[in-house]
């Protein structure tokens, strides 16, 4: 495949749906936006949230990975930074109107799973964290 038939992955332009602005509320609160980055191969969420009295402020980068000289894989992973040094990473999966954010690895025991509304006008579901932690969480088109 030469570099001109090369295509974003069905999965990461499912998360098209996430474009634009949102305000977040639950465990944390706050506002993220999402656009794409030139080409669409890349989702960009900018980050202003307070969660545990604490500022969160920072950007994540969602895409495939694409190794130089290898093909994409098949997983819609991110890598978020925040205003503190922290690197956390996510894997992205949209299955109809349900979101799951898995923090790590696909199908580890942190996760987010939401549902969108029907208009697409909101987001609405829960952080599940090891040991029975996590919170509720929505997020509502700006």
């Amino acid at each position: 495949m030469t570099e001109s038939t090369v295509r974003p992955s069905a999965g990461l332009q499912a998360l098209d749906r996430l474009v634009g602005a949102w305000t977040v509320t639950g465990g944390a609160e706050g506002t993220v936006r999402y656009e794409w980055m030139a080409g669409r191969f890349f989702l960009l969420q900018h980050v202003e949230l307070t969660q545990y009295g604490q500022p969160v402020t920072g950007m994540e980068v969602i895409g495939t990975l694409r190794p130089f000289g290898e093909p994409a894989g098949a997983d819609v992973v991110s890598r978020f930074y925040d205003s503190t040094g922290n690197t956390l990473d996510y894997v992205y999966e949209l299955d109809g109107d349900t979101l799951t954010i898995w923090g790590g690895a696909k199908g580890g025991p942190a996760y987010y799973r939401g549902t969108f509304s029907p208009d697409g006008t909101a987001v609405t579901g829960e952080w599940t964290y090891p040991g029975g932690g996590g919170y509720r969480s929505t997020m509502t088109r700006i």
